[in-house]
């Protein structure tokens, strides 16, 4: 419990730093990639204590087996939407990238 709870911190630290050096992103991405990133580890949680049940069965490999399918289905849905967020953020990019150019062409013109 006490390791979990390190790491939660550890990753709310980090997602905190990576959010400072990604300020110049829309917020909405940035949020919804915290959202995804606290699905994830609720999915990634559940399936370590899944997995360690398994080991106290019988047949562990075909628990195993049905514990990680269940997991690539849990986070099926969360690596749709991360895929979205990635999307969004290429387009966000191009747009800012173009208005660079936009923003420099008055003056690479108006120089001899």
């Amino acid at each position: 419990m006490i390791k979990r709870l390190c790491w939660l911190m550890a990753v709310f630290s980090v997602s905190g730093a990576s959010a400072q050096t990604q300020n110049a992103l829309p917020e909405h991405i940035v949020l919804g990639r915290e959202k995804l990133t606290m699905e994830r580890q609720v999915v990634m949680a559940a399936h370590e204590q899944q997995a360690r049940d398994c080991w106290q069965k019988l047949a562990v490999n075909a628990c195993l087996s049905d514990v990680r399918k269940v997991r690539r289905q849990a986070l099926e849905p969360i690596r749709q939407q991360e895929l979205r967020f990635n999307e969004e953020e290429r387009q966000w990019r191009t747009e800012q990238r173009q208005i660079r150019l936009e923003g420099k062409q008055p003056e690479s013109r108006s120089s001899p």
